[in-house]
């Protein structure tokens, strides 16, 4: 399709410079040498702003989370190709949620992408329901990674 490139670096570009203005956003690269792959975020805010449009009832173990700020956004993520098969993604996630301290990573991701969707979810990545954010994709799957120590209680989701 003509100038779908052009709209996807657009939106891309949109979408980082709206995170880099959010407190604590990080991002992290992969070189070898050259660039392989990429990964940002940021910490969701404490008032639970971050879920607004999540169809049902949040899980209590993730509004909890949420309010203790814990959770740490991963808003994006790309690994080149020929290093998707070599843990590269999870080595990304897994440093940024270490390095925020985060016990839960949360991402939303246009639940129409299936292969994102069953990327994250074969890493580790729990489906909790969906959020209706327009503009943009109509509904988003929201996703979470329990990271860190385990709580006393198995979590709710």
């Amino acid at each position: 399709m003509p100038g779908r490139e052009y709209r996807g670096r657009k939106n891309f570009l949109r979408r980082l410079t709206r995170d880099m203005w959010r407190p604590g956003f990080a991002m992290l690269t992969a070189e070898a040498p050259d660039l392989v792959g990429y990964a940002f975020g940021f910490p969701v805010p404490r008032d639970g702003s971050w879920w607004s449009g999540f169809r049902g009832t949040l899980p209590k173990d993730v509004e909890q989370l949420t309010a203790s700020g814990q959770v740490f956004a991963i808003s994006g993520m790309v690994v080149r190709h020929s290093e998707r098969h070599q843990g590269l993604a999870d080595r990304l996630q897994e440093r940024l949620l270490a390095d925020h301290r985060a016990l839960l990573g949360a991402t939303l991701v246009d639940r129409t992408h299936r292969a994102a969707c069953a990327g994250f979810q074969s890493r580790g990545w729990l489906n909790i329901g969906l959020v209706y954010r327009p503009p943009g994709p109509a509904v988003l799957r929201a996703l979470v990674l329990p990271h860190g120590e385990p709580t006393a209680a198995e979590p709710s989701w």
